[in-house]
């Protein structure tokens, strides 16, 4: 197997509790570093969520292996970022054998 020509830059991004600075909290984000991946477009769907269309588009992001545990290993619940698009991270294996590549199956949505 030949390996994957990562071009493409993205922010990882991992849920984190905050204060709203009234006594309560909210979701936010946290950067934890910059990958570069190779993206591949995989099949897409329009629907309706709240009177309003809906395009979800799934993606397989393929990124460097790291260690079980370390936090440069994206793992399902967190997100990439590529500026104002954000790629939700379904779920995580290896690429190949020797766990040098990882795939990440993510799901984009827009609402159109």
């Amino acid at each position: 197997m030949s390996a994957p020509r990562l071009n493409r830059q993205l922010v990882l991004e991992a849920p984190d509790v905050l204060s709203d600075g009234a006594g309560g909290f909210v979701q936010g984000w946290v950067p934890l570093g910059i990958v570069w991946a190779n993206m591949t477009a995989r099949s897409g769907r329009e629907t309706a969520q709240s009177g309003a269309p809906v395009s979800r588009m799934g993606f397989r992001i393929i990124v460097r292996g790291a260690p079980a545990g370390s936090d440069k290993r994206p793992a399902a619940q967190q997100r990439f970022r590529d500026g104002d698009r954000i790629f939700t991270i379904e779920a995580v294996a290896e690429h190949d054998a020797e766990g040098r590549y990882l795939a990440c199956f993510a799901q984009e949505e827009q609402v159109v």
